[in-house]
């Protein structure tokens, strides 16, 4: 089934958007270098999407990667400079990866859906 942008009736263009929400869906399990990879992809193929409501995929993704490696860091640095994060870090990243996983299927659904990504 091929999927219409309501404001130009052109085909919208979806498959990159599936292939970035796989990438991101696995980067948990790879050390979040295929969040990086699929960064750089939608980086690249964005203009393509401009103007249509696939670009609000293209920005839910792109966000939920940079809160994500914002949180990593903080994280990290909690888990550096104090004891109690020694305890509370292997926890903190597990909640952490739980929500960027329910970030990313959370948009998929509203891509396999037609609709733009969650506010």
């Amino acid at each position: 089934m091929t999927e219409v942008d309501g404001a130009t009736g052109r085909p919208a263009p979806t498959r990159t958007a599936h292939i970035l929400y796989l990438l991101h869906a696995l980067a948990p399990f790879t050390a979040w270098t295929l969040a990086v990879i699929a960064v750089v992809i939608g980086a690249i193929n964005r203009d393509a999407v401009k103007g249509t409501w696939v670009d609000s995929h293209y920005s839910w993704l792109l966000s939920t990667f940079w809160v994500g490696i914002v949180l990593l860091v903080v994280l990290t640095v909690i888990f550096v400079l104090s004891v109690l994060g020694i305890f509370l870090l292997w926890l903190l990243w597990f909640v952490l990866t739980v929500w960027y996983l329910y970030r990313v299927i959370r948009g998929w659904m509203r891509l396999n859906d037609g609709q733009p990504a969650p506010q």
